[in-house]
């Protein structure tokens, strides 16, 4: 069955009029007339019978029209519905962020309050193909990544983080191996900061006797600062220390990693991506000016 004639016998059934409907769908009679006629040979029974000047439907037909209000309807509302969805999908960003999850879901909560209309997507899967804007660091694996459109890349330091009544929280810079009998507060294994710091620690030559290990950031940061132990602070992914949590330079060996900053090609179908991408830029790059004023 030809959509354009169950459109056509909608509109008849409808009307109740052949003259009328055929004004409404921009159709000659004798046309409109005919395509009715192939729908019923097509089905194989009346749809419409005559009484008097009038047109009425048959049982057959009030059937077909009965079922055809359940989807035209619907039909009819797809392209408002596209409209919307289109409209959603260029106020959409989707963000994969493998590293800095903290700085970016403070530049996302600071975008927002400029621009609230903007829907976020974050995930943090290396594997995930589907992103507009992505985070990392080097050493992460891009090859399910989309090309990239614009690409920046920010040198971070990492710190010592000390509690600050630790005796090594007036020091200027440590080596690591100084610190290689003491409990280390890590983010879980599962995080990729995580393998960073234990190959800042292999290069060092030990392995770190593990004292707290967590998924959430701001967990690690708040053991730190309780004196449960020492860990490792990239300087404005997380921000400026707590007031319990002493930053110690690392001298031995050189603990920094890239965070690259990645806009990719996709992302031209969102044009929030762009703008936000842009945004990230700056904002990553104020919060490390104001990491080196302190």
């Amino acid at each position: 069955m030809e959509l354009t004639k169950l459109r056509y016998f909608y509109t008849v059934a409808k009307l109740k009029h052949v003259t009328r409907a055929a004004e409404e769908i921009h159709i000659a009679q004798p046309a409109l007339t005919k395509a009715i006629k192939l729908l019923e040979e097509e089905l194989g029974v009346p749809l419409f019978y005559k009484k008097g000047r009038n047109i009425c439907l048959t049982v057959f037909g009030e059937y077909l029209e009965n079922r055809l209000d359940g989807i035209f309807p619907q039909i009819d509302s797809i392209p408002e519905e596209l409209a919307h969805l289109k409209a959603e999908h260029r106020n959409t960003v989707k963000l994969n962020v493998l590293a800095a999850s903290t700085a970016v879901t403070d530049a996302v909560v600071n975008y927002k309050k400029k621009r609230p209309e903007v829907i976020f997507q974050m995930i943090q899967n290396e594997a995930e193909a589907d992103c507009d804007v992505s985070v990392s660091a080097n050493g992460a694996d891009f090859s399910a990544l989309p090309a990239f459109a614009k690409r920046s890349v920010m040198e971070e330091k990492i710190y010592l983080a000390v509690p600050k009544n630790s005796p090594y929280a007036k020091r200027e810079s440590i080596r690591l191996e100084e610190v290689k009998k003491e409990g280390f507060v890590n983010l879980a294994g599962s995080r990729f900061f995580r393998a960073v710091c234990d190959r800042f620690c292999a290069y060092a030559g030990f392995n770190p006797q593990i004292s707290f290990e967590s998924d959430s950031p701001a967990a690690v940061r708040n053991i730190i600062g309780a004196n449960a132990g020492v860990g490792f602070w990239p300087e404005y992914s997380w921000g400026k220390a707590s007031a319990d949590v002493a930053l110690v330079e690392i001298s031995e060996p050189v603990c920094q990693r890239e965070l690259i900053l990645g806009l990719h090609e996709n992302a031209v179908e969102s044009a929030a991506a762009p703008d936000f991408y842009e945004y990230l830029v700056k904002f990553l790059q104020n919060r490390r000016k104001r990491s080196e004023r302190k």
